[in-house]
């Protein structure tokens, strides 16, 4: 090894040693798995491939890319992102995507992190002012609202909490806790069709 990995890459690959099993190296689909990663993992993640900038959890092509250029196998790092999907610390939820899926999301962030691929993805500016299109890019995997089919558990469940109009606006423009502000990735314009989308619907 020339030499020493940073330390976040060091720590992901000593985590990723026997945790059930070897991710597969044939029969994955990273189709699947990227449109399942940025359903479920972009909204903390950055993967310039995924178009995605997430600061809750590692900036995945920082944590490969050094990885990357010393040598290590891309099975190498499937099975850390496989491992760290099974044994997940908080914030970020334990099988957050399961059997199948779990390996199709190892395979394709295994793929293009690190790599500098970049996503034909539009990005948020572009996502229009359709309240349920931009939460389901941007929200989906930190909160459960049925509405929008989607079951994250890093953030308070919508359809539980019912928040306002008026909260859940706030609450994106400035984020809270482990959740970014977003008030310089999205316009005002998606922000409130965001917010009378969650206020309308959750609970419903």
């Amino acid at each position: 090894m020339k030499r020493a990995l940073p330390f976040l890459a060091v720590a992901l690959l000593l985590a990723g040693c026997g945790t059930g099993g070897k991710a597969e190296s044939h029969g994955a689909d990273v189709q699947t798995g990227q449109k399942l990663f940025t359903q479920n993992c972009g909204s903390c993640h950055t993967l310039a491939a995924a178009s995605t900038s997430g600061t809750i959890g590692p900036n995945l092509d920082n944590a490969f890319g050094p990885a990357r250029q010393q040598g290590f196998k891309q099975s190498t790092i499937q099975n850390v992102v496989l491992d760290q999907i099974r044994v997940a610390a908080a914030p970020m939820p334990r099988n957050i995507v399961k059997g199948q899926d779990a390996q199709d999301v190892a395979a394709y962030v295994a793929s293009v992190a690190g790599t500098g691929a970049t996503s034909n993805a539009k990005p948020p500016s572009q996502l229009g002012t359709d309240g349920k299109t931009i939460f389901q890019s941007e929200c989906a995997s930190c909160h459960t609202l049925a509405a929008a089919g989607t079951h994250g558990t890093i953030g308070p469940n919508l359809d539980q909490l019912k928040p306002s109009e008026a909260i859940v606006q706030h609450q994106v423009e400035v984020g809270g806790g482990v959740m970014p502000a977003f008030k310089s990735k999205l316009s005002a314009a998606q922000i409130t069709a965001v917010a009378k989308f969650v206020s309308s619907s959750a609970g419903k």
